[in-house]
């Protein structure tokens, strides 16, 4: 085989793999940047013992955003959905009184959603910010990742 024939299948084949790696991260980057279980509770206790936790891990609830209440002001019908805001000021504080760590301001407080899918069981999802923080490395990944292991510890004994 001459060399401008191996340069050209080195070539395809580099292609074709970075073709290829494209496409399995497109498919699989939703199912990893959000993280979604199913709760062993109806949506009632689930929303009880994850207050109760949140609470108990010393974190707050700065804003629940009712989407069922609020969609049902305008017109429509839908299952339980409910938006948990929370807050861990010792994390908060820390990103956000360094410039580097302003970038990510959009992302807080970190959020929660539970509801009732029409299986009847209730689900529990957030954001996987330990991923997220990966791509920025240093300050926001140390805190990120911390806050991420933090928010899983609250909600791990719901499922």
């Amino acid at each position: 085989m001459s060399v401008k024939k191996l340069v050209a299948s080195f070539a395809v084949g580099l292609v074709m793999g970075a073709l290829c790696m494209v496409l399995v991260v497109a498919n699989q980057a939703p199912k990893l940047m959000i993280v979604e279980d199913a709760s062993r509770y109806d949506f009632a206790t689930t929303v009880e013992k994850f207050e109760q936790a949140v609470k108990d891990a010393g974190w707050s609830i700065p804003k629940v955003h009712d989407m069922q209440a609020t969609l049902k002001g305008f017109g429509h019908e839908i299952d339980n959905v409910t938006i948990f805001d929370l807050c861990s000021s010792k994390y908060s504080a820390v990103i956000l009184a360094k410039d580097e760590g302003k970038i990510v301001a959009p992302m807080m407080p970190c959020r929660v959603a539970m509801y009732t899918k029409s299986d009847g069981k209730t689900y529990i999802a957030r954001m996987n910010s330990a991923l997220v923080a990966k791509l920025y490395g240093g300050l926001i990944n140390e805190v990120m990742e911390k806050a991420y292991l933090e928010t899983e510890a609250i909600v791990k004994p719901l499922m």
